[in-house]
Formats: structure tokens, C-alpha cells, sequence
């Protein structure tokens, strides 16, 4: 199934043989032209693989074929990223004076006549693979199709629905009503959209409300179209035409124009108050939808349309008067929505033991309505005990599935991804159901794994990054999605988990006690279990690796080293690992290397330095760890740094060579004194959080001139006031978080200096703070407010109520605090009472 990410494979390829460096260094090394004709032969195979990926499902030979064309593939792009290392240590080599012969000496350069030699063959090779795999491309009947704007055969729905089939939507249904007998909407056409997950029952929803006794007698004229794929506006207004009462049906509109049918829809609409239902809505095109509505003509005062889509995206682009998110049902309804499909009624009371594993099968439906039915369908009149086990304990992939179940239901949104974001999607495979997922985590992962687009002028790849969360989001792919503005928190619906692990089988692989056996194609594992490791051999291509919890098998890890040479990924997080083999600069193609919570390692090589490429290292929580390794400074690409260390001096001239460096955390560093002494400025970085530092006693911020986060916790010797009795020019923070601070007595004026900028403030278990400042009321931009456990505090400023943008306020465990504001109540209530969500806990409010 991976195949079906070849195309975006193919495309980045391209991308990537057209880049400067890779244009320098194939004609210094007179591969050019080799270059230009696997270009040209890839792009020949690229035209037809859209089509592939539909038919591969049925041709087990066209299956093989797509195979060797991403064998090939990832052996190409290897040899690409090979250039790339080689341009970074020349870098590290011309920018190091003086030191040239020892950094020569350090990095190990390859003989260059031996060197040119090698790639040259290996890209012969490559090109001879590929002219034999596209030689055979037409023996498969393939169609050319250049861009991925898929169109995906659905269901064509109507409006008819049996209430005794809905179970559980009740609250949903009469929100949607009130929200359509809501006028205070003054435009021309008001729109409601219901968004949610594939087989949510957005659908069934609609259908309720539109036959809804109340909506009946509100609006005297309904229409239903279904919409999906078809967003032409003269098919949408032959549709809407032929769905209203009283029409002449035998008369073919579809010959008319489309100024013909917008004067039969005026006529139809004129002085009447409607509801247009458009359902299941993917059109993403904001010029197809504004034609659309300037086709509409407005009704009676008070007309609605009503919008279904799996995406948020449709539903702003729609300008929707408002969007209601469609949730998951209880625990208890889902119970009875599995028990209507799976018994005959009153039947469930005779299998008792069915019930319990019904229960158990529930659970895996997350909430899903169709899911729910599909599987309880799939036991109905089936009193075997066995069936029953077998259906709660498969993935709901593995089992049969009709036309209308939940796998092709769900799976439709997928195929509609863009190629670019199946490649990210797949990645969440790697990791296990209820995983919480930070956008700084996932983001860099994509980045080293090479699956973010290089980004437009102004942009970066974290921009890009962000924008691929937020459209996976739109398409109801994250739940529980946390913005912080800084950064954002999510986790995957189970069956958005169980589709991850079915879309990405074979190249990914979480390797778990139900599967154990690793694909020789693949290219990303993840292990959950210590005892699964070494058990097969590993393939030599693998990018990816995710250690187990507490492993601690040094024969593995330098097979590992020695025989994964293109890894672009390792974690090895909480392992009884000691040190790591000097061998691991060898890995030249690494970028991300998570060492998080390994509480045993005393030391990290110095080898680690050598690679270039790296632009993550975890080293936080390694609390043994003596000091971090020497040359740090040769890591050039490095974006994110955390650290734990003994040391006692911060090597601050080695920091100051990461002119990439974004994110540094510092956590448990209890021998560091001071940070970022002469350092001039480190101009790129954006967030640092410093925890549990007890020694630390200054950062100077004036020196990190772009920071937008600064979380700092658990450091009592830390003088707040940083050296700085006013505020910070050039300081813009979006974020700042204070954390178990006994020694915070009021607010440093250096804050001012972000009073235009800061969006988050969090003061959490800070004992003396007293009070608040009044300029705190100036930050106009400030959206969330968290204070908790601050129990001298007794008031906020007099002007909080000119904060009109802040949306979330939270005040846990101060009880002078919460009894002024308490909700509706408190006598500082109306100060707050704007604010859209207040949350006030008290101990003394809750008894």
C-alpha cells in the first residue's frame, strides 16, 4: 500500500535534482548530464503513476513494478543527499581558519578521486534501473495524469431517514435547528456547516434536522442535493432545480443555460423561505463557490443553507455563519447503537458473554456511528463465541468490508489527500494509539525524513510544516487539536490510527506482539516491544528507527550503525544504555537523533559532531550525562537542541556557531551558572525553556533579539530581573511561562517590551507574587491567561476588561482570585465576564 506514495516521492525527486547544490556538485563531479537523463526518465514514469496507484489493487505484477520503481527511488535519493553532506563539511571545513587541517583531520574526508569514482558508478546504476522499469511502463495500459486532483467515485444520498435508525443525537439535532432559526446572520445567504470525521453520521444528522417537525413548518420550501466531487454550478443548479416540489420533471433543464437556470431558480426561490441542504461538500476552490452563491438567488428572511463536510477548510471558505463539530457518541449510546445491528430486538439479553466482548468491540469504534454498524452488522444472528473474539480482536481493517462500511468510508478522505500529505500522514503509523503528538515533534520528523516542500519566498519549512497540521486538521484527521500559537498538541482518532497503519503497511512498520515479522521493504520501524528486537535482520535502506522502551542491547545497536547506513531517524529514548558507539558519525545522512530519558548514559561520542546533516538532538533527561560532546559547534544545521548535563560551563562558543538553532531546552542542568556569556547575539533563536536549573543565576535575553517563547520553571536562584531594570527593545515574546518561582515577587519590567506582541501568559505555583502590573492590561494581543496555584495573589489588573482578545482564562487554586471572579457571581465577575471560556477551580468554591 505504500506505493500509493510514490507519486509525491517522485515529485520532491525532482524537486530536488533541480536545487543549486546538487546542480554544483554533479558537475564538479561530471555527473551532470546522468543527472538530467534520470530527471527526464523519472518524470516519464511519474505521468502514469496516479493511475498505477488506482489499479494496483488488481495486477499483482503492476504491484512489483511500483516496488522496484521505490527501490530504486530511495537508492537516488540517497546518492542526492550524499552531495548535500558533502557541500556541509565543506562548509564546516572553510569557515573553521586556522583549525582547517584539525576540522580535515575530524571529519575524515573521503579521497576525492575515490569518491568521484563511486558516485559516478552508483548513478550509472541508477539510471540503468530506471530506463529498464520505464522501458515496460506501457505494457500496463496506463493513463497519463500530471496532477493529483483525484476524483473519487461516492455515494449519491437523499434526504429520507428512519428515526428509529438514530440513536443519540438528539442534543446534536436541536443545536442545528436553533442555529437555523438563528436571524441575527444579516448576509444574503446564510450558511450552516456540520463538520467531522468520514462516518461520524454527519449525513444522518442533516437528514434529521431536515425532516424535523419545526424545520418543516419554518421553512416551506426543502431541497437536498448531494454534492461531493460534482462542484460544476450549472450540474449544482440543475440539481437544485429538479430537488424543489412542484417541478415539471419531464422537462430536460439540462439543456438549459445557465442563465436560463438562474432565472428558473429565481422563480422558484422568489418570497420564499428555504432550506438548501448541500451535502457532503469537498470543493475547496473559493472562486467555484462564490460563483455558485451569486447564482442564489435570496429568499424570505430567514433562509438557510445547510453544509456537511468532512473539512473546516469548506466550511470557511463558505463563510459559514457558524460550523458545529460533529463529536463521537457516548460510550453508552455507541453500546446501543451495536446492539440495534448485531441482535434481532431483545435479543442481547439472551448472550450475556456476546455482550461482553460487544462491549470490548465498542471501545475500538471510538465513538463512530458507522463503524458501530459495520461491525455490529457484520455479527448479526452469529452466536459463535469465536466470531465474536475474532471481530474485537482485528483491526477493523482486516475484516470483510461492503461498499458502504466504515473502511471505505474513512479511507475516501485519505484518497483525497494531496500526495504531499500522505507521506506525513503515514508517519503517524509509527506511533501507538492515544499518542500525544506536539507540532515541534512532528514537524521536525518531517522535516528529516523529507517530506516537507520547499517552501516559497518569506517561508520556512517550519511554516510549511504548521500549514500541513492545520490542513490535516481542517480534514478532520486530529482530534483534541491544542493551539498554543507557538506550537499546537493533538492525537489521532483510533480508527484515523488504525487507517495510518493500514495506508503506510510495509514501509511503515510498528512492530508490536501482533506483528513481529519485518517487511523487506521497509523503510521505518518502530519497535513497542524490547523482546521484538533482533529477532529478524534489518533492512539495509531503513531511514527510520524507533528503539523500544529499556532496551539495552549493544550487539543490536552496532549492527545497527554498521549495517543502516542511510538512517535519517533514531530514537533511543529511556534505554539502559551507558554510552553509544564511537561508530554513530557514520551516519551521515542523520538528522534527527532523540537520546531523550536515557538516565544511564554517562557519555555521548564526540563523533556525534561529524554529522552535519543533524538538525534534532534530544539529550534532555540523560541526568548522568558528564558533559556534551566536544565540537558541538560543527553541527551547522542543528534547529533543535535539548540538553541535561553535569557540566558546569555552558560551551557558549560552540553554541554560538548554531546559526540555525531555533528551540533550546535546558532541563535539570544543575552545575550551569550562567548561559550565553560573550556571546553576541543568536540571531535564529525563536523558543527557550529552561527547567529545574538550580544553579543558574542569569540568561541575558538582549542577545536573542527574535525569541518568541521563553517557559522558565523550577529555578530558584535565577535573578528575574535578568540585569535589565526597564524593558527589553528589541524583546517580542508570543509566549511566556513562569513555573515554580518562590522567588518571584512582582512582574519584571522587562515584559513591557512585549506588550504588543504576547498572545499566552501561564504563571503557574509562584507563592509570593503578589500582584499583578496595570500595563499588563495593554497587552491588546493576549488570548490566554493561565494562573494557578499563586495563593497570595490577590487581584488582576483594574483594566482586564480592555483585553477584547483574550478567549481563555483560567485561575485554579488561588482563593483570594477566585472568590472575586468567581462565574457570575464574584464581585469582580463583569471585569472578565467577556471572555469566552472561564475557568475558575477552587478548592473552597468546589466544597
Amino acid at each position: 500500500m505504500a506505493e500509493s506514495l510514490l507519486f509525491g516521492l517522485a515529485e520532491s525527486f525532482i524537486v530536488k535534482l533541480a536545487s543549486s547544490a546538487v546542480k554544483q556538485a554533479s558537475l564538479a563531479l561530471g555527473v551532470y548530464q546522468d543527472l538530467q537523463e534520470i530527471r527526464d526518465t523519472i518524470s516519464f514514469i511519474k505521468a502514469v503513476l496516479l493511475d498505477a496507484e488506482k489499479k494496483q489493487h488488481q495486477n499483482q505484477e503492476l504491484r512489483e513494478w511500483m516496488r522496484q520503481i521505490k527501490r530504486i527511488f530511495s537508492k537516488a535519493e540517497d546518492i542526492i543527499d550524499d552531495f548535500e553532506c558533502e557541500a556541509l563539511q565543506k562548509q564546516v571545513v572553510n569557515t573553521s581558519g586556522s583549525r582547517r587541517k584539525k576540522v580535515r583531520r575530524f571529519l575524515s574526508s573521503s579521497n576525492p578521486i575515490v569518491y568521484r569514482l563511486k558516485i559516478a558508478h552508483r548513478i550509472q546504476h541508477i539510471k540503468e534501473s530506471l530506463n529498464k522499469v520505464a522501458e515496460i511502463r506501457d505494457k500496463f495500459g496506463l493513463h497519463i495524469k500530471e496532477s493529483d486532483d483525484r476524483v473519487v467515485q461516492r455515494r449519491e444520498t437523499h434526504s429520507h431517514v428512519n428515526d428509529s435508525d438514530v440513536i443519540g443525537r438528539e442534543q446534536d439535532k436541536q443545536k442545528i435547528v436553533e442555529l437555523l432559526f438563528d436571524d441575527s446572520d444579516d448576509k444574503n445567504l446564510s450558511v450552516v456547516a456540520i463538520v467531522g470525521l468520514g462516518g461520524m453520521g454527519k449525513t444522518t444528522l442533516a437528514k434529521v434536522v431536515f425532516n424535523d417537525k419545526s424545520v418543516v413548518d419554518s421553512f416551506p420550501l426543502k431541497m437536498w442535493i448531494c454534492v461531493s466531487d460534482d462542484f460544476d454550478v450549472k450540474n449544482l443548479l440543475v440539481k437544485i432545480i429538479g430537488s424543489a416540489p412542484d417541478q415539471n420533471h419531464q422537462e430536460n433543464i439540462k439543456n438549459f443555460s445557465l442563465e436560463q437556470l438562474k432565472n428558473r431558480l429565481r422563480d422558484i426561490l422568489a418570497g420564499q423561505k428555504f432550506l438548501l441542504v448541500l451535502d457532503d461538500v469537498w470543493n475547496e476552490d473559493r472562486v467555484k463557490w462564490e460563483e455558485f452563491r451569486g447564482l442564489i438567488p435570496a429568499g424570505a428572511q430567514g433562509s438557510k443553507v445547510l453544509v456537511t463536510s468532512r473539512s473546516d477548510t469548506v466550511a470557511n471558505m463558505m463563510g459559514t455563519y457558524t460550523s458545529y463539530n460533529l463529536q463521537g457518541l457516548s460510550k453508552e449510546d455507541s453500546l446501543s447503537v451495536f446492539v440495534k445491528w448485531a441482535f434481532k430486538e431483545g435479543e442481547e439479553s439472551k448472550h450475556p458473554e456476546l455482550m461482553e466482548i460487544g462491549k470490548d468491540i465498542v471501545l475500538k469504534c471510538g465513538g463512530l456511528p458507522l463503524a458501530l454498524r459495520t461491525l455490529g452488522s457484520s455479527l448479526f444472528l452469529k452466536v459463535d463465541i469465536q466470531e465474536w473474539k475474532f471481530v474485537r480482536d482485528n483491526e477493523i481493517w482486516n475484516l470483510p468490508q461492503k461498499d458502504e462500511d466504515i473502511l471505505p468510508a474513512i479511507k475516501l478522505s485519505y484518497d483525497q489527500l494531496p500526495s504531499y500529505l500522505k507521506q506525513c500522514f503515514a508517519c503517524f503509523s509509527l506511533f501507538e494509539k492515544d499518542f500525544h503528538f506536539n507540532s515541534f515533534h512532528t514537524i521536525v520528523l518531517w522535516e528529516a525524513l523529507g517530506f516537507l516542500q520547499s517552501p516559497n519566498k518569506g517561508d520556512t519549512l517550519k511554516d510549511i510544516g504548521n500549514k500541513f497540521l492545520k490542513e490535516l486538521r481542517s480534514r478532520s484527521f486530529l482530534q483534541d487539536f491544542i493551539d498554543y500559537g507557538y506550537a499546537c498538541k493533538f492525537k489521532l482518532h483510533d480508527l484515523v490510527h488504525d487507517l495510518a497503519l493500514y495506508v503506510s503497511r510495509d514501509e511503515f512498520q510498528l512492530l508490536n506482539s501482533h506483528s513481529d515479522n519485518i517487511s523487506e521493504n521497509a523503510l521505518h520501524l518502530s519497535f513497542t516491544k524490547n523482546y521484538l528486537f533482533g529477532k529478524t535482520p534489518l533492512p539495509r535502506g531503513l531511514r527510520t528507527i524507533l528503539f523500544p522502551v529499556g532496551v539495552n542491547n549493544e550487539a543490536f545497536l552496532n549492527t545497527l550503525v554498521s549495517r543502516c547506513t542511510c538512517l535519517r531517524v533514531l530514537q533511543i529514548n529511556n534505554s539502559g544504555y551507558e554510552s553509544l558507539p564511537s561508530s554513530i558519525g557514520k551516519l551521515k545522512h542523520l538528522r534527527y537523533l532523540n537520546l531523550e530519558d536515557n538516565e544511564k548514559l554517562k557519555s555521548v561520542p564526540d563523533s556525534v559532531c561529524k554529522l552535519q546533516n543533524l538538525i534534532n538532538l534530544d539529550l534532555s533527561g540523560c541526568i548522568k550525562l558528564q558533559e556534551l560532546p566536544n565540537g558541538i559547534g560543527n553541527l551547522i544545521s542543528l534547529q533543535q537542541l535539548h540538553i541535561t548535563t553535569l557540566q558546569s560551563k555552558f560551551p557558549d562558543n560552540e553554541i554560538a556557531k548554531l546559526t540555525f538553532l531555533e528551540i533550546l531546552t535546558l532541563v535539570d542542568c544543575d552545575n550551569l551558572e550562567s548561559l550565553f556569556e560573550g556571546i553576541e547575539e543568536l540571531p535564529s533563536l525563536k523558543f527557550l525553556d529552561i527547567y529545574s536549573c538550580k544553579s543558574l543565576r542569569s540568561v541575558p535575553l538582549h542577545v536573542i533579539p527574535n525569541l518568541e517563547s521563553l517557559s522558565i520553571g523550577n529555578c530558584y536562584r535565577l535573578n528575574l530581573s535578568m540585569g535589565h531594570d526597564n524593558q527589553i527593545a528589541k524583546l517580542r515574546l508570543k509566549l511566556l511561562a513562569l513555573e515554580s518561582l518562590p522567588q518571584l515577587l512582582a512582574f519584571p519590567e522587562w515584559l513591557q517590551g512585549s506588550v504588543n506582541t504576547l498572545q499566552s501568559l501561564v504563571i503557574v505555583d509562584c507563592d509570593h507574587l503578589k500582584d499583578l502590573p496595570e500595563w499588563l492590561s495593554t497587552m491588546i494581543y493576549l488570548k490566554t491567561l493561565s494562573i494557578q496555584d499563586c495563593p497570595t495573589l490577590l487581584s488582576l489588573p483594574d483594566g482586564v476588561h480592555h483585553l477584547r482578545n483574550l478567549e481563555y482564562l483560567k485561575i485554579k487554586g488561588c482563593p483570594e482570585l477566585c472568590r472575586r471572579y468567581e462565574t457570575k457571581v464574584g464581585q469582580d465577575w463583569p471585569k472578565i465576564s467577556h471572555i469566552k471560556q472561564v475557568i475558575i477551580e477552587s478548592p473552597e468554591l468546589e466544597d
